[in-house]
């Protein structure tokens, strides 16, 4: 591997690798790192799998039908974007860990550079989501959730992509808490989030919760996720509330992650 010297402004030199850094050897340690976190993996893929149990299973109208499926996958496809929610801010959050413990500046001694730094945490986030919404799946599939064969595909793609929104917010969140307990304060208000944006409980349309529920970042992802099982037609708004929230989620964490940058 070829590497190039340049000069800082104090006049050392510095190593500058391909890409930044970034490689799949630098992906490789940083999941094992991740799914050695006990707390994460049953935060993000054993709670979604419990809530469809319960409320997929266990409610007696799992097999009605619903749009091109029945209840159980509508509620299937709400716990897998829960949990892809929860995986997603879980893997950006992990940024507040290094910083309270200082790894993050140690890591700046290297040669590697922010934007690889961010980029691994980012593909981290999304890996551990996507594990998320398979686990769920394959819990629904072997179970009664019911649906058309692509949409099995189609549903959780959308979720998984959209999830992204929330790996923005867990960026943001983790430079702006430096918390070792970062989820710990974060996990209620993905939940309440997540009841704000209709995913528990279906919204009912022209109600005033409805409306309210239009602004949270969960509601746009929700019903885009949910569409193709329904029948809906895609409506404007939802793009919307998706494109703003994650613009929001991603100039914060970019905000932050330059302030903190600066410090060093």
């Amino acid at each position: 591997m070829t590497t190039a010297i340049e000069a800082n402004t104090y006049g050392a030199e510095r190593i500058v690798v391909p890409l930044g850094g970034f490689n799949t050897t630098l992906l490789r340690l940083e999941f094992r790192r991740l799914t050695r976190n006990r707390r994460t993996m049953i935060f993000t893929l054993v709670m979604p799998v419990v809530f469809f149990l319960v409320f997929g299973l266990g409610q007696g109208d799992d097999d009605h039908g619903i749009g091109h499926g029945n209840v159980a996958a509508y509620i299937m496809i709400s716990m897998a974007l829960y949990g892809a929610m929860l995986a997603t801010t879980s893997g950006g959050a992990m940024v507040s860990i290094e910083r309270a413990s200082g790894w993050s500046r140690q890591l700046r001694l290297t040669p590697l550079t922010p934007v690889a730094y961010i980029a691994v945490k980012l593909i981290m986030a999304m890996l551990l989501g996507l594990v998320s919404i398979l686990v769920v799946y394959v819990v629904g599939a072997f179970t009664s959730a019911q649906m058309d064969g692509s949409l099995w595909f189609t549903t959780a793609l959308i979720a998984w992509l959209g999830s992204s929104i929330f790996a923005a917010f867990g960026l943001f969140m983790g430079y702006l808490l430096p918390s070792e307990n970062v989820m710990q304060l974060l996990g209620p208000g993905l939940a309440l989030l997540a009841f704000g944006g209709g995913l528990f409980v279906p919204l009912t349309d022209g109600s005033v919760w409805a409306t309210i529920a239009q602004f949270t970042p969960m509601f746009g992802i929700n019903a885009l996720a949910h569409a193709p099982l329904t029948g809906n037609s895609i409506h404007w708004t939802w793009i919307v509330n998706i494109l703003v929230w994650f613009a929001i989620f991603a100039g914060g964490a970019i905000w932050r992650f330059q302030r903190d940058t600066e410090r060093v």
